[in-house]
């Protein structure tokens, strides 16, 4: 038997690890944040990855502290581990030089992420009072 994880372990592991970082933040902001990332995958779906990010970015306002800040981070940290770039550059740097097939990737990472963040957060009760 293999100690190895599988591809849905790994995505559920480290997006139960973000979960687990938010839960220390205030109730105010996990609602937010659940509210936010439940909607997310259908807008990478509907707008695509690199405009979901610019909105993210912009909402956030260079803070990094609120729901759009730290949502934008967790992708990005997904998703340039997946390329080996963590820590090195901006997602939004690099999605704006990549060619058509390593931006689908990198949309199918972000996606398989974000769906695994929205179960938790689901699992969580995060929303917000007015959902």
């Amino acid at each position: 038997m293999t100690t190895r994880q599988t591809r849905q372990q790994e995505l559920a592991a480290s997006a139960w690890q973000t979960i687990e970082e938010v839960e220390n933040r205030t109730a105010s902001l996990r609602k937010k944040y659940g509210s936010l990332v439940r909607g997310l995958p259908a807008m990478v779906q509907t707008d695509g990855l690199a405009q979901t990010l610019a909105f993210l970015k912009a909402k956030d306002g260079n803070k990094g502290d609120t729901e759009h800040g730290l949502a934008y981070t967790h992708i990005q940290e997904w998703v340039l581990g997946k390329f080996g770039h963590r820590g090195h550059r901006d997602l939004m740097e690099l999605l704006l030089d990549m060619n058509s097939s390593e931006y689908r990737w990198a949309t199918h990472e972000a996606l398989s992420y974000l769906h695994w963040l929205k179960r938790f957060v689901e699992a969580k009760g995060w929303k917000s009072d007015e959902e």
